[in-house]
């Protein structure tokens, strides 16, 4: 039974009809944002992803896709969206952690405000000095949160290439930071 209303539901959504919207979202989004936050363990972050996914059914047409469990595939599809997010937030993290790598003070333990401006101050110097394609490398992967490929492809080069200055410019800001390396 159920099934069969969420059949009508989208025959109604392929017709335009908002108010078929209306109903799906009701009908699934307390169970969706249940299905997200046991991934993300955060309720607003949950609801997000739900939103933006109820937004790309409406505006991307993603009801054209349902078949005949609408269910199973709401939940596939929050599934996929919540794990992106969590791989996304790793790899930005991941890009955090190597910049402040370049600031670590020699005792490891973390630096005054004042330490932190000045060294900000001095890598952003070097940034606006650093020339060409290192410089856009590094702002489009840790600025920009490009991935590699849209990077490269961005730059018009091949992504190893790309991945050539990428550790270049890295491998000067290290050096500028922390003269010792060598």
């Amino acid at each position: 039974m159920p099934q069969q209303q969420d059949e009508f539901i989208v025959e109604r959504l392929k017709s335009n009809d908002l108010a078929a919207y209306d109903e799906l979202y009701l009908k699934y989004f307390k169970l969706l944002c249940a299905s997200a936050y046991f991934f993300l363990k955060s309720e607003s972050d949950a609801k997000d992803l739900v939103q933006n996914l109820f937004m790309d059914i409406w505006d991307k047409k993603l009801y054209l896709h349902f078949h005949n469990d609408v269910k199973g595939y709401l939940l596939l599809a929050i599934k996929n969206r919540a794990l992106n997010f969590i791989k996304k937030q790793k790899v930005q993290e991941k890009r955090a952690n190597g910049f402040t790598m370049l600031c670590d003070t020699q005792e490891n333990e973390a630096p005054d405000e004042d330490t932190q401006e000045k060294l900000r101050d001095k890598l952003n110097d070097m940034l606006s000095n650093m020339k060409g394609q290192k410089r856009a490398a590094i702002t489009m992967v840790y600025f920009n949160d490009k991935k590699y490929s849209e990077a490269a492809e961005g730059m018009g080069i091949g992504v190893n290439s790309f991945k050539t200055h990428l550790k270049a410019a890295i491998k000067k800001l290290r050096e500028g930071m922390n003269p010792k390396i060598n």
